[in-house]
């Protein structure tokens, strides 16, 4: 009878020392990088991409979005292209496909696309947004407030941005898809951290992400070309090169190496890389 007793006794002592045991944490995401390329801006000046380069050379620079591929089933686009026919018209691009259709080359549907995070309000990053329909669409707050607000009340102070593209963001933000980022090194995605860049716009931001093994760096137009990074020479396009400047250096040391760090426009990124399909490298 005793050894029935302290059988039950023991059995409900367990029981409840694994009700109170904290939770096993849960892992976080790792994500599978992606360049793609969905068009080609030919013979574009250098000297607009790199402060004091020789302005007879010229480069044909991609246009691109970054796909990551979570453990955790999310599928996030850093940034969105383009694809109106304004755009089309003005820059010519080469082999171009809409950012969708090179999205859905990788493998993901427009639909299947879980976020997308703006890097910032210029044309040829934020244009394509309305193409992912059940995305969330992530951006910070005072760039979205500036760019849908103030920034139309000055002659010349929205260069590079589109009424369309800020409409369409708008439309987002009613249909109760579009979040902010609150400010400099976020997380607003488990795993994805957003940081405030050098002043290419109002309140420009850059992407880290978690891939096995270490942190990629998706800079965006905070670093246009790996030469950028190589002389450390701002990017051509900023309003203030010093927070350009000072954008690259943190960018170092928070990339696990100077190989995991990808910049906005160097067609580099379809050499260094491993090929997955026309387009489409694999970044980690």
């Amino acid at each position: 009878m005793k050894r029935v007793v302290l059988a039950g006794l023991l059995s409900f002592l367990s029981a409840v020392l694994l009700a109170q045991a904290p939770a096993p944490q849960a892992q976080p995401p790792v994500y599978e990088v992606y360049a793609i390329r969905f068009g080609v801006l030919p013979q574009f000046r250098v000297s607009g991409l790199v402060e004091g380069a020789d302005r007879a050379r010229t480069l044909d620079i991609p246009v691109m979005v970054w796909l990551l591929k979570g453990s955790d089933a999310r599928r996030i686009l850093v940034d969105s292209g383009f694809y109106r026919q304004a755009f089309l018209d003005q820059w010519h691009p080469k082999d171009f496909r809409t950012p969708a259709d090179a999205v859905a080359a990788a493998g993901v549907k427009a639909d299947e696309i879980t976020d997308v995070v703006i890097t910032h309000a210029h044309w040829d990053h934020v244009d394509g947004v309305d193409l992912f329909p059940k995305a969330t669409v992530w951006i910070q707050r005072e760039e979205y407030r500036y760019y849908t607000g103030d920034a139309w009340q000055t002659r010349g102070s929205h260069g590079g941005v589109s009424g369309d593209d800020m409409a369409a963001l708008l439309k987002i933000n009613t249909e109760g898809r579009l979040r902010f980022v609150e400010g400099d090194d976020q997380e607003p995605i488990p795993g994805v951290r957003c940081y405030i860049g050098g002043k290419h716009t109002r309140e420009s931001q850059y992407v880290t992400a978690r891939a096995a093994g270490g942190t990629v760096v998706l800079a965006s137009d905070n670093v246009y070309l790996y030469e950028n990074l190589e002389t450390h020479a701002p990017i051509a396009q900023t309003l203030d090169r010093a927070s350009n400047l000072k954008a690259q250096d943190r960018i170092r040391t928070l990339a696990s190496g100077p190989e995991w760090i990808v910049p906005g426009h160097d067609p580099a990124v379809f050499e260094r890389f491993p090929k997955v399909a026309d387009g489409i490298v694999r970044i980690r």
